[in-house]
């Protein structure tokens, strides 16, 4: 099975055209960039100012939340005023959860409504349930008549609808036959899709909105490899929920967006920031740039045998010391290295890199350029840092061999060319003698040309694979592609009769791997390089592959340290801070999620390992929390529910205490420890 034409290029998955109003989705339409009000819909006129907010940085697409009839009767005024404010061709979407009356209100009035289809006409009770066929075709029948009256009303007036499941509210019969998975995600909506061609509807937008980047990356992948199956070929809307805000929000949302984007998938977006709702426009326009700038015509690429595209494994890996006490293997997360900028820079970057602040994202190895043997004698001797000596092509293996150790790694880049065939023999009978680690970086085209030179070494050395920045420009067309097949280069080539087909494989964030923004390859701005940093290396974690990362685009190796760090906790490879899930507050939240995520971060950060959810209410399910330690989720106005995993154990606590006794709850539980 596969969701996509290539893995190694972008082509686009083709899709019917799904119009909201007069803006389209899908077909040949540009990705489509979408936000939400946050304000309380029975409140017009803030309302309106939000969405006229929202145009003027190019929103175009603008979602607000109906949670009762009252609500959705406002959209009548809202649309009206937003379109006498000269902004009458930018659609308006009612988001539904509950109840399927104020649905029927909303789409008279506005082009397109979502509804979550874990929630719409269902109570759930979260019982444990062994659904008969029987049991399971009666729901399925009163779903299709509380949902038909929708479809058949939005056909009447030219509306267009989007299912839209989100991982935490499915409903009890989806989760008591497939659980809390993406399998189950994807049946929930196809139940809804099945009832909509019954009825010759295809005006429809299909989501899979996790909290979780993996779980939504694989949920989707499946989504579209179903409606393959039953020749469905509706758009999808891209967003991964609750992200939190700042620097993590924006990793979060480009490691899930930013991965299935390079796929082909995706037609509407959304990166949802716990900030106001204008922030995150440019992020979505960026990242749709970024996309949009790699759109191909379809070249193909020899598939890997080796890896499931619907669930997540790490791709094995022959262990290897990078240090005494640094492992690279699968028992251990992904390791970090930071470039210096020369070899002179060295004493100056490790003491900024020693600092106690840095205890937990410690860079595990320094890579320093070598030009010259001038460089190389300049190396300190007595550095317990293992270093990486990133050759220039004029040095030669009998240069290194007064400096070469264990404790350093040598990298050099290799091409098909005769004379660097010769010379991978000598590097790696130099790595090989001093029992140092090498470091080849090469295409995965011209890998092809070195394996039989790899294959027939007397002696193989330790060796570690990235991608040089010649990759950068030759197919496959993106830097996520080129890893792919490096790794199915390596399954291939020699796996599983030599160690070398599960070498380590080192993630390299370079300005080589900058993608286009706003149509601008190599953009300096520092979201923009968040962003390349964030869909290269959180892809590919989330496929399962990387064993060493290094972000090489910031000048201060302090920043590129917790960057990096940040993308591995971002996409659930290695945690060194506290992780807060928080979504990005909606007409339906009980309290200000800004200033409350912001302050209970001052007090909760320090705790490593620990994941908070923040929730303005609970309509996407405590499921949403699945991930969570503990939850701090507003029950009602001014009141506050705590829990432990999915469990609410405290109700209708006042706000004014409830900080506290969320913390007094982390202590109850053992996960308390006091600030340093």
């Amino acid at each position: 099975m596969s969701y996509c034409v290539s893995r190694f290029q972008t082509i686009r998955r083709r899709t019917v055209e799904v119009r909201a109003g007069v803006v389209g989705m899908g077909g040949e339409n540009p990705i489509r960039i979408q936000s939400m009000t946050t304000s309380d819909t029975q409140d017009v006129a803030a309302t309106v100012r939000q969405c006229v907010a929202l145009a003027g940085v190019g929103c175009e697409i603008i979602r607000v939340t109906a949670p009762n009839v009252p609500a959705a009767k406002c959209l009548r005024d809202i649309r009206a005023q937003f379109s006498a404010a000269g902004f009458a061709d930018i659609p308006l979407v009612a988001d539904i959860h509950f109840l399927p009356a104020a649905a029927m209100e909303a789409i008279e009035h506005v082009e397109k409504v979502r509804v979550n289809p874990g929630n719409y006409a269902d109570k759930k009770k979260f019982a444990v349930k062994d659904y008969t066929d029987a049991d399971y075709d009666n729901e399925l029948q009163r779903i299709h008549d509380a949902f038909t009256p929708l479809v058949l009303r939005a056909k009447t007036l030219g509306r267009s609808l989007r299912i839209g499941t989100n991982h935490g509210s499915l409903s009890d019969r989806i989760m008591n036959r497939y659980g809390d998975t993406p399998l189950g995600m994807v049946e929930s909506a196809l139940e809804f899709l099945r009832i909509a061609r019954g009825h010759s509807f295809d005006q429809i937008v299909l989501s899979m909105k996790a909290s979780n980047p993996k779980v939504m990356i694989q949920a989707y992948r499946l989504l579209v490899e179903r409606m393959r199956q039953e020749d469905m070929h509706y758009p999808l809307h891209l967003g991964v929920t609750e992200a939190g805000d700042g620097e993590d929000g924006r990793i979060k949302g480009a490691i899930g967006i930013g991965s299935l984007l390079q796929d082909g998938l995706g037609d509407t977006i959304r990166v949802s920031l716990t900030e106001d709702s204008i922030h995150e426009i440019p992020v979505a326009r960026a990242l749709a740039a970024k996309a949009m700038s790699l759109w191909k015509d379809c070249h193909f690429y020899p598939p890997s045998k080796s890896i499931n595209n619907f669930e997540y494994a790490r791709r094995a890996v022959t262990p290897l010391a990078l240090a005494p006490t640094v492992e690279i293997s699968t028992a251990h997360p992904p390791r970090v290295i930071t470039r210096v900028s020369s070899v002179t820079a060295l004493p100056e970057t490790l003491a900024k890199l020693s600092s106690p602040s840095l205890i937990d994202t410690q860079a595990e190895s320094l890579l320093v350029p070598v030009f010259t043997t001038a460089d190389l004698d300049a190396i300190p001797r007595d550095n317990n840092k293992t270093l990486v000596l990133e050759l220039a092509p004029s040095l030669l293996p009998d240069d290194l061999g007064r400096v070469c150790s264990s404790h350093h790694i040598i990298l050099r880049t290799f091409t098909k060319a005769d004379t660097d065939v010769a010379l991978l023999r000598d590097f790696a009978a130099l790595a090989a003698k001093h029992n140092a680690i090498l470091a080849i970086a090469t295409t995965a085209f011209d890998l092809l040309a070195l394996t039989s030179t790899l294959v027939t070494l007397p002696q193989i050395p330790r060796i570690i694979f990235t991608l040089s920045d010649a990759s950068r420009f030759t197919p496959p067309s993106h830097p996520t592609g080129g890893y792919r097949g490096l790794a199915a280069l390596l399954s291939n080539s020699f796996a599983p009769a030599s160690s070398l087909g599960y070498a380590p494989i080192w993630i390299r964030n370079t300005a080589a791997t900058a993608l286009a923004s706003s149509g601008n390859p190599g953009s300096p701005d520092f979201l923009s390089r968040l962003l390349d940093a964030s869909i290269l290396t959180g892809s590919l974690l989330c496929d399962g592959i990387g064993d060493i990362v290094s972000v090489e685009t910031e000048s201060d190796p302090v920043r590129a340290t917790t960057l990096a760090y940040n993308i591995l906790q971002g996409a659930g490879a290695r945690i060194s801070k506290t992780e807060f899930v928080a979504c990005p507050s909606c007409g339906r939240t009980l309290f200000d999620l800004q200033t409350t995520t912001q302050r209970i971060r001052e007090k909760t950060g320090h705790l490593k390992g620990v994941k908070l959810a923040i929730m303005g209410c609970i309509v996407n399910g405590p499921g949403e929390m699945a991930d969570a330690d503990f939850g701090y989720v507003g029950g009602a106005p001014g009141k506050i529910n705590l829990y432990v995993g999915k469990t609410c154990v405290q109700y209708n606590i006042p706000q004014a205490e409830a900080d506290n006794r969320l913390i007094d709850l982390i202590k109850q539980h053992g996960k308390w420890t006091d600030p340093v």
